[in-house]
């Protein structure tokens, strides 16, 4: 099955399989760390953060096809990176053109997809320090937060921001009041299950809508919203939001390249998997 089909039967996938190309590459770098499993369950797969990734029987079927026409040369963390771009691309979004020649790690731990994962809930200092500790920049930042032009978030993830903000009941006050009350009635308090479109109306398609959002303080985690608070990625946005995002596909690429070349290992380093959830 190509991406494109799977898009096809199931017009929500494109956004996990983006997610889980960046979720591989912020933990130990891009070598697919994020496929294996344990019997343990202390793998990546089993952090919080991970709990909500999907799409890994796609991996499987990209990574068996390939296994049939070149054994062992394509790794598990190449297909993540080209299944990524394929992804954005079956949603109506830019291409670019995918380094390969990564090669797959050994090891996965629960502990360090806690420590190195981006959370919905960071402020822009810890957004920046983050991404800088990975060879990204601010530029970098601001340019694959877009990426949440498509897919959805759920609610436990915003009720933060909704009710008890600052411990006095009330909601964030870097969210639009018209979005926020919104939000309000499609979820409560307790909800803990609730998929919310993070970019509504066309959260199916890549397109250049992100960026107008959070600049009418209607992004949707807290992560969005902090894109304003510092001058350059602030700029960055309103230069999108003033041009209908005329560079942003073009950006999107730029950027999806260096995330790819995050902590790769090469020559004798690692291995090339023959199947993404096991070592050899």
């Amino acid at each position: 099955m190509t991406v494109l089909d799977a898009v096809k039967k199931d017009s929500t996938i494109g956004a996990p399989l983006l997610r889980m190309f960046f979720h591989d590459c912020f933990v130990r770098g891009c070598e697919g760390s994020v496929l294996l499993e344990l019997k343990n369950k202390k793998d990546e797969k089993n952090a919080a953060p991970n709990l909500s990734l999907r799409g890994f029987e796609i991996i499987d079927s990209v990574k068996a096809a390939l296994e049939k026409e070149c054994p062992g040369v394509v790794s598990c963390s190449d297909v993540l990176a080209l299944v990524a771009r394929d992804a954005v691309v079956a949603v109506s979004g830019s291409s670019w053109e995918v380094e390969t020649g990564r090669r797959d790690g050994r090891v996965t731990n629960i502990n360090e997809a806690r420590a190195n994962l981006p959370s919905p809930f960071d402020n822009i200092t810890s957004l920046i320090n983050q991404f800088r500790s990975k060879g990204l920049d601010k530029k970098d930042l601001a340019v694959l937060s877009g990426g949440h032009t498509v897919g959805n978030g759920h609610c436990p993830l915003i009720t933060n921001r909704l009710y008890n903000f600052t411990g006095k009941g009330d909601s964030d006050p870097n969210l639009d009041t018209e979005y926020a009350a919104n939000l309000r009635r499609r979820c409560k308090p307790t909800d803990t299950t609730t998929a919310l479109e993070m970019d509504p109306g066309s959260f199916k398609t890549f397109d250049k809508s992100y960026f107008k959002l959070v600049s009418q303080r209607r992004g949707f985690f807290q992560s969005d919203a902090a894109l304003l608070d510092n001058q350059e990625t602030k700029s960055y946005v309103l230069k999108q939001t003033k041009s209908y995002g005329s560079t942003f596909f073009k950006d999107f690429g730029v950027s999806m390249v260096k995330m790819g070349r995050i902590g790769v290992l090469t020559g004798r380093a690692g291995e090339v998997r023959k199947k993404c959830r096991m070592v050899n």
